[in-house]
């Protein structure tokens, strides 16, 4: 089976990437480097030149390959028709920290044509992630964690993650391509670059004995689940869970001051307050349930044990 990961050189994509690969899968990997690096996928590159160098008598190739490539790009379409893949992560449907409108517009344009180019050439499903906080409106606390609903986008990000959503269904329906939209948690582990993440943020402010800034009182919750169940969840995902929005969390609210006390640990470091943010959501968690139902997945990491893997 051949996958195509897009986004995959980023934080989760290459967790992915390193995941297919040990699943014995085909992967071809297209981004366009602006936030991701190939320095992400040095693990899976080692992995793709030993199967090479164990398998250069039979005149077989390594399962990886990748492309320096704007999946917005009309050139995608002679991309899926050379590799011709069968599952499709579209890791780069909403960016994290748009810089203006045309990174939104760009959104959108990415996710059109990678729909338009799985039609062309026959792609079974296609696997696309969302920011859980920007698509479900700003829930009240007796109603976490929070089960899948009607998606009600917070801000522009979350109109886009919202168009997103209805295209994978109207291509689905037109196109008989299959989806499965993960609406993701707040995601941490190895790799994630300090300004992309709460915890990358407060493990890189430990490591450097610096202050961190939290916002608002810091009583603030938010539900962190660990980058390898999140890719665990996407590779069940190519299989399962057709035809739905799967939310991808613990289901367990962490205040955002508790967590920088976990990080600081005995040295009890400082941290100093700043304004809260305009738009800042006070609790989020999200239920596993559906998840457990339809993709067979329940996380499976603690807190804990998460940071410790990211030290």
């Amino acid at each position: 089976m051949g996958c195509l990961v897009i986004g995959g050189a980023g934080f989760i994509g290459s967790h992915l990437v390193d995941r297919l690969l040990a699943d014995g899968e085909f992967v071809d990997v297209v981004d366009d480097l602006s936030t991701g690096s190939l320095a992400n996928l040095a693990d899976a590159r080692a992995v793709a030149k030993n199967v090479t160098d164990a398998l250069h008598h039979t005149g077989d190739h390594a399962g990886l390959k990748i492309h320096h490539a704007d999946a917005g790009s009309p050139d995608l379409d002679s991309l899926f028709a050379m590799r011709r893949p069968e599952i499709v992560y579209h890791l780069a449907a909403v960016p994290r920290r748009p810089a203006g409108p045309a990174d939104l517009t760009g959104a959108l344009t990415r996710t059109l044509n990678v729909l338009e180019a799985a039609h062309a050439h026959g792609v079974a499903k296609v696997v696309a992630t969302v920011p859980a906080t920007a698509v479900y409106g700003v829930p009240a606390a007796r109603d976490l964690p929070l089960k899948e609903r009607p998606l009600e986008p917070r801000g522009v990000r979350g109109v886009v993650a919202r168009a997103v959503v209805d295209l994978l269904d109207v291509y689905r329906s037109s196109a008989a391509i299959e989806f499965t939209a993960l609406a993701l948690a707040s995601v941490y582990g190895p790799r994630q670059r300090p300004a992309d993440g709460v915890v990358a943020a407060f493990l890189h402010a430990a490591a450097e004995r610096t202050t961190p800034v939290i916002t608002g009182d810091g009583r603030q919750t938010r539900d962190f689940v660990f980058v390898d169940d999140v890719v665990d969840a996407l590779a069940r995902a190519g299989r399962r869970g057709s035809g739905l929005v799967v939310n991808i969390g613990t289901g367990t609210q962490t205040p955002v001051r508790d967590l920088w006390r976990t990080v600081a640990g005995a040295a009890g470091g400082a941290s100093s307050s700043g304004p809260a943010r305009r738009d800042e959501l006070a609790r989020f968690a999200l239920s596993p349930v559906r998840a457990r139902i339809h993709l067979g997945w329940s996380p499976w990491t603690t807190l804990d044990d998460g940071l410790a893997l990211c030290r």
